[in-house]
């Protein structure tokens, strides 16, 4: 049999792209190979405003979006430290009233379903359960992608392969493609909860009246984030009830417990270290079978696209949980590749395009990195640095890549963050700042002076939108950030580079406590 396009995997990615093929070119022939029969519940719940930008206006989901999952309001931080008793007490970051653009948690299985289901309605062609066994490229030629089904293999001839395997990256990895991101050694260890704690309900409102009254938005509908050195946790509602809880770490700064203990008891032991996730998980349980281990989280393709194959979504790259950027990447990724087959189908010179597809999404997957995860997992339990950081990083994030589609449609979801010329002062800007808080954070691990600040202060602000007008926000944090270089920054002025094995060694010192590590599974 022949098609035009071969997808492999039918989630969000997979069904975006043959959604967006098929709406290009309604005679194309796509046929999507998904592996499981039907969808279980996966991490990535939280979508921001250009994910949901492309969930709603492009693949025209926001009617299911509003009546099948929850409308988020926003992320929220929590800190603590020795002298933080109980959630009032903790610090907190977060928005004073409700967002001002959309954006949503999901349940993945449901939504991916859904979107699946619409593109076999508009003609995709679907075998499921299938597996792909072999893909053999040709460039410029037919592809041959064996599938095995129930029924046996067989063999499928493509002029275009998409790989939206996801983590398992089928064509990055049978290429020599992928590559860890050794930089950036995080770990995440979820579950989905029930009986969590409400936190907009009456309980914790007549416990905690003045912490109650500060926030006059949603914080339950928030993804919630409580921090720690070197860690953070999601919190993240379901509809129905249930709760994604999950912990990410930098493994340099933070081990997670071991022993015999059940992975779903482990992760509440590590959670229970923090009075905010203490109160609110007081009472509530994992489900059994919902319980999750991921190392080693971050890495990208060194190659993306080439004449016949494209990767998309997660089977391209992924950096971090934190800002939950898996689905722009979706968004990206999806539209540029699709722009790539069509010019093909319509005879232009594919040869310079691919070059330019690959060489931009290189130099977004790194300067993403750099101007926001590099070391942030340093300063991370910080609440005044996290405090700049976050207003800088969310302003610069509405103003420059979040206002694009809402300006220009969805053409420019083709271009990822800092692919075009004009982003690189904000590149080099963003990359500044992230390191000199890492810098600060380092300086003070050495000084056992970490947290000093993570009790009793809130930044309660009113949301950012994509006016320029929300532009003196972003220059206050920059002057504020400046006052701090002069009041303590300069100490780590003259520094050099740290080294993984220091970085360790200082908050080993720092955190005379911690717990001995063990990579295991549920």
């Amino acid at each position: 049999m022949s098609y035009d396009v071969v997808i492999i995997g039918g989630s969000l990615a997979g069904a975006a792209t043959a959604t967006l093929l098929r709406r290009e070119f309604p005679d194309m022939r796509v046929l999507v190979v998904e592996r499981e029969p039907h969808f279980t519940r996966r991490v990535g719940e939280a979508t921001v405003e250009i994910s949901s930008y492309f969930l709603g206006r492009v693949l025209g989901l926001t009617q299911h979006l509003n009546n099948e999952h929850l409308v988020k309001q926003g992320m929220r931080f929590w800190f603590a430290n020795e002298r933080t008793q109980n959630l009032q007490d903790s610090s907190e970051i977060g928005p004073k009233y409700h967002v001002r653009l959309p954006s949503w948690q999901l349940d993945r299985a449901v939504v991916d379903e859904e979107l699946l289901r619409r593109a076999v309605a508009g003609g995709v062609d679907l075998r499921r359960p299938a597996q792909v066994t072999a893909v053999r490229l040709s460039p410029g030629g037919e592809q041959e992608i064996d599938i095995k089904t129930a029924g046996g293999v067989e063999t499928i001839r493509s002029r275009w392969v998409v790989d939206a395997s996801g983590f398992v990256a089928l064509l990055a990895r049978k290429g020599g493609w992928l590559e860890p991101n050794t930089a950036h050694p995080i770990t995440a260890a979820w579950a989905r909860w029930r009986n969590v704690k409400d936190w907009d309900g009456r309980e914790l409102a007549e416990k905690f009246p003045e912490w109650s009254r500060r926030c006059l938005g949603s914080r339950n509908t928030a993804t919630n984030h409580i921090v720690g050195d070197g860690w953070w946790s999601w919190w993240i509602p379901l509809k129905g009830g249930d709760v994604s809880v999950g912990v990410v770490f930098d493994e340099r700064l933070v081990s997670f417990p071991q022993g015999e203990a059940r992975l779903g008891d482990r992760l509440r032991e590590f959670l229970l270290r923090h009075p905010v996730a203490r109160e609110v998980l007081d009472g509530a349980g994992w489900i059994e079978g919902d319980v999750h281990w991921r190392r080693n989280l971050a890495y990208h393709s060194r190659v993306f696209a080439g004449d016949g194959f494209s990767l998309v979504g997660d089977a391209a790259s992924f950096l971090d949980p934190l800002y939950s950027p898996g689905m722009d990447v979706i968004s990206f990724t999806s539209t540029a590749t699709t722009a790539l087959i069509s010019a093909q189908r319509r005879g232009e010179p594919l040869a310079p395009l691919i070059e330019t597809h690959n060489a931009t999404f290189t130099r977004s997957y790194r300067r993403w990195f750099e101007a926001i995860y590099r070391d942030k997992y340093e300063y991370l339990g910080e609440y005044d640095l996290m405090c700049l950081a976050f207003r800088m990083d969310l302003g610069l994030y509405y103003l420059g890549i979040v206002s694009q589609p809402f300006k220009y449609g969805a053409k420019a979801l083709a271009s990822p963050p800092f692919s075009v010329p004009v982003s690189t002062p904000v590149y080099h800007f963003m990359r500044l700042y992230n390191a000199r808080f890492g810098a600060i954070a380092r300086k003070r691990r050495e000084r056992r002076a970490c947290g000093r600040a993570n009790s009793r202060r809130h930044y309660l602000f009113q949301s950012f939108s994509i006016s320029p007008k929300d532009l003196p926000r972003i220059l206050v944090a920059a002057a504020q950030w400046g006052m701090l270089e002069l009041r303590e920054g300069w100490r780590s002025w003259f520094s050099g580079p740290v080294s993984p094995k220091k970085l360790g060694e200082a908050a080993a010192a720092a955190s005379p406590a911690r717990v001995t590590a063990k990579a295991g599974s549920a």
